[in-house]
């Protein structure tokens, strides 16, 4: 697992601390008579974002949050403070903190399975969150058996977790020797694209063989996210730095998109697979910049 990272830029990693191993929860996966104890991880690291404090700009003191009442335009202690739910313009009803605590789902130390689907079956969409499951106490061996089950069957398992007052779906599947399991979001959360109204345009034979050769001029044979970097963060944590040592940094102007209507289409699909470039074949849109120094040659770049 990645080093836990901080708003401070990896105060961990600076003094020498290892990957931060504590499990989140431990949680038994159930389905049938078959109880698995797990023990539950985050699988992402949110916290290595950079975080910005407010500040008064005339002495460089914090400022403090404070609500207002907008009637009365007096400011209003937190023990004074109830939640409302907006039932119409301007009128609420309102709940207490422990009514609101009796309404929400109780937290589940059980992921209970309801169903094994085709992975592929699950749209990526859904996913909202992603954690890791580690065999518990005793589990070992039914957590392999399980996790091995679910890759020779090329099925991951879907069931209900509720977790913070929330319940969720979630599907659990393979992932190496181990499991993953991911937060899924419920249907109603998730727009379809026919909302957009989006209609087929024909497109010609010789259009589409340009298009087909320019996604195999760029194609690799599989994801690496190595080999993509933050250089917004980098750029960040570069500035942050020279304001600590006491410089000041130069602002660069990021120059403005080339504009991108297509007017012949033939034509940029050509440039593209002549120029053999990296880029989308879009016009004045380029993507994410990759790791490393850049290959030389194509099976080099596939890499």
């Amino acid at each position: 697992m990645a080093t836990r990272r901080t708003a401070r830029g990896g105060a961990d990693a600076r003094r020498g601390r290892g990957p931060d191993t504590r499990p989140i929860a431990s949680l038994t996966v159930s389905f049938g008579l078959v109880a698995i104890p797990v023990n539950l991880y985050s699988a992402t690291v949110p916290a290595a974002r950079i975080s910005f404090n407010l500040l008064h700009a005339k002495d460089g003191s914090r400022l403090k949050e404070q609500y207002v009442c907008v009637k009365e335009g007096k400011v209003v202690t937190r023990d004074e403070i109830v939640k409302g739910y907006e039932f119409a313009k301007g009128r609420y009803v309102m709940f207490t903190a422990a009514q609101i605590k009796a309404l929400e789902e109780a937290g589940s130390r059980s992921i209970e399975i309801t169903d094994f689907v085709p992975l592929q079956s699950v749209d990526p969409i859904y996913s909202e969150r992603t954690y890791y499951l580690a065999p518990g106490k005793g589990g070992a061996k039914p957590y392999t058996l399980f996790a091995t089950a679910l890759r020779d069957t090329e099925r991951c398992a879907v069931g209900r977790w509720a977790n913070h007052g929330r319940e969720h779906i979630v599907m659990v599947r393979p992932l190496e020797n181990g499991l993953a399991m991911h937060q899924l979001h419920f249907a109603a959360e998730v727009r379809s694209i026919r909302e957009l109204g989006i209609e087929p345009t024909a497109v010609k034979d010789a259009e589409l063989r340009l298009a087909r050769q320019l996604i195999e001029q760029q194609a690799s044979d599989s994801f690496n996210p190595a080999a993509y970097v933050d250089e917004v963060k980098q750029r960040i944590d570069a500035a942050i730095a020279k304001k600590v040592a006491g410089k000041e940094f130069t602002l660069a102007e990021t120059p403005a998109p080339a504009p991108s209507n297509v007017i012949d289409l033939m034509a940029a699909l050509r440039a593209s697979v002549a120029s053999g470039s990296r880029h989308t074949g879009s016009v004045g849109r380029a993507p994410a910049r990759r790791a490393g120094k850049r290959p030389t040659s194509r099976r080099a770049a596939r890499a």
